[in-house]
């Protein structure tokens, strides 16, 4: 077995060691290609996180969902329109309290987060934080974004125009230090990462908490866009 697993690396090893020789004999272009579009906002997300704590598991669950029941009701007395409630990431843990270098535990702790989806143009934007105040200790954040259905309808555009991008760059330096045969050797992708424009609202309201004043924040145009890196060989 020893012997078996000695074996296994070795091949292992000189594998490596053979592809990264093979790399570093062919001659290769290395470029990037980009593409992006400025769109406008077309959803507000207020995200809500609960916490509740009890010596109990079902007493910390039998809260949580209270607290999510009244923000349920709140919305809709309230009478707010075009809104989505969605709730996300539900757990339920043990209660550990570090002090003095040691650890105990004391209860539990059920956490759970709560989205409100909307429009940006929705005229019940300041309702639906007046809802979120009135219904107890809770914390939220607020920010518009870009709708995952909408970032999912450009992917493929985006991807062909950063193709068609490094493309061009590579035929730019091929024509220009005339290089014959080009062909594609590689095609990476950077990973998506679209960071949400927070605004400052994230905060622990309390029931006794006075109204917040009508939202008249106007979001601005955000960017989607692909990345990707293409090695040709020649």
């Amino acid at each position: 077995m020893k012997h078996l697993l000695t074996l296994s690396l070795f091949l292992g090893l000189s594998s490596f060691v053979f592809a990264q020789q093979m790399t570093q004999q062919v001659p290769l272009i290395e470029v990037e290609g980009y593409a992006e579009r400025k769109i406008a906002p077309d959803e507000a997300v207020f995200t809500i996180s609960l916490e509740e704590k009890s010596l109990r598991v079902n007493d910390a669950v039998t809260m949580l969902n209270k607290k999510a029941q009244i923000l349920a009701e709140g919305l809709k007395k309230a009478k707010i329109k075009n809104y989505q409630l969605i709730a996300d990431n539900y757990s339920v843990d043990v209660n550990r309290i570090y002090r003095s270098g040691s650890s105990r535990d004391s209860g539990y702790v059920a956490r759970q987060t709560l989205r409100i989806v909307t429009t940006p143009v929705n005229e019940d934007l300041h309702k639906i934080s007046d809802a979120i105040q009135s219904s107890g200790d809770m914390s939220y954040n607020f920010h518009f974004g870009i709708a995952e259905s909408t970032r999912k309808s450009l992917e493929n555009t985006l991807l062909a125009e950063a193709l068609k991008d490094a493309e061009s760059r590579a035929l730019l330096i091929g024509s220009t230090l005339k290089l014959q045969g080009m062909r594609v050797f590689y095609v990476g992708m950077e990973p998506n990462y679209s960071p949400q424009p927070r605004y400052d609202m994230n905060v622990r309201v309390m029931a006794d908490a006075a109204p917040a004043p009508e939202m008249v924040i106007n979001p601005d145009q955000q960017t989607i866009s692909k990345r990707v890196f293409v090695k040709y060989t020649y």
